[in-house]
């Protein structure tokens, strides 16, 4: 493996990559980096893929453009096309996972020509919805349901990246140990908090890296945030309303290239994203397959290596 940087038309990034053959793009979440997907670059690398998985806008060693407007889902998948480009390729088949996952989605929704087949771990496709936009829904749900605050509600204040950069290592040590499928499930975060209690708060101070993450990876992921800062990451939620408005072009429109999904069955994120796994097979006509991993958590490319390594190599080997 190796990681270099790559400039596409306004955007410098920096990418973790192996191998020869098809190009494979992997596409991380909040809060990682490209890193996250080093298991599946070997393995992939290995199969005889080219394996690629980005610091995407915002994170790491890739460029962090300034403002929410620089971070809505037309400017994510825009850079993933440019990537394409800039790799000397046409097309490609992508993989995302959490924050990821919505890119990849709609990568494969807007330029199936480029992206010819998706894979989605832990988030389902979730197709824009007409009636206004989503953040005072969900607030709305929320309040409604008695559960408190959603933290991608909280994460609309403009502010909200400072907590988190107080302590970066704090912060994604709870972070990581909240949504890990080895933490006990009443100390897994549900994603709610009650009314004054912060995200930070509402996680157990005892909170450890997950058993699959050693020293040195969790450092990795210290250091770029230290530097990096939590506020184009969060940029990436507060764009959410940005998105609604930007995309009605592709209301009721359907995924029409071949898909996998996988989410793991203690999966926080199933709390309030969990639903739409019922309908996927009607947005994405052309899923192929559907896998619930039994005890694996919200970081399952990292918590299930082997097993998500196989689900996308036998995917990948169906096209």
């Amino acid at each position: 493996m190796q990681t270099r940087l790559i400039k596409t038309d306004g955007l410098s990034q920096q990418v973790l990559e192996a191998g020869e053959g098809p190009l494979v793009l992997l596409i991380h979440g909040f809060p990682e980096l490209g890193v996250s997907w080093r298991a599946q670059v070997q393995a992939l690398a290995a199969a005889g893929y080219h394996a690629v998985a980005p610091d995407m806008r915002g994170y790491g060693g890739t460029d962090k453009p300034v403002g929410v407007a620089a971070y809505s889902i037309l400017q994510l998948v825009g850079d993933m096309v440019d990537l394409v480009r800039a790799l000397g390729e046409d097309r490609c088949v992508v993989v995302g996972h959490d924050w990821g996952a919505p890119v990849a989605w709609h990568c494969a929704l807007l330029r199936p020509d480029v992206f010819t087949a998706v894979a989605g771990l832990s988030v389902p496709f979730q197709p824009r919805r007409p009636g206004g936009p989503p953040t005072p829904v969900m607030a709305a749900m929320s309040k409604k349901a008695g559960q408190g605050d959603l933290y991608i509600n909280r994460f609309q204040a403009p502010d909200a990246h400072k907590a988190l950069e107080a302590d970066p290592a704090t912060t994604l040590r709870k972070l990581f140990f909240a949504y890990d499928g080895a933490t006990p499930a009443e100390r897994r975060s549900t994603g709610f908090m009650p009314e004054g209690v912060s995200l930070l708060e509402s996680i157990d101070d005892t909170a450890g890296p997950p058993p699959w993450m050693n020293a040195d990876h969790f450092r990795e992921y210290v250091d770029a945030f230290a530097a990096g800062g939590f506020d184009g990451p969060l940029n990436w939620y507060r764009a959410l309303d940005l998105n609604w408005s930007l995309t009605a072009f592709l209301q009721n429109q359907k995924i029409l290239v071949p898909a996998l999904f996988v989410v793991g069955e203690n999966d926080p994120v199933r709390h309030y994203a969990g639903r739409q796994e019922a309908t996927l097979k009607d947005w994405v006509p052309q899923l192929a397959r559907m896998e619930v991993l039994p005890g694996a958590g919200h970081w399952i490319q990292q918590e299930r290596a082997e097993a998500v390594n196989a689900l996308l190599l036998d995917f990948l080997a169906g096209l």
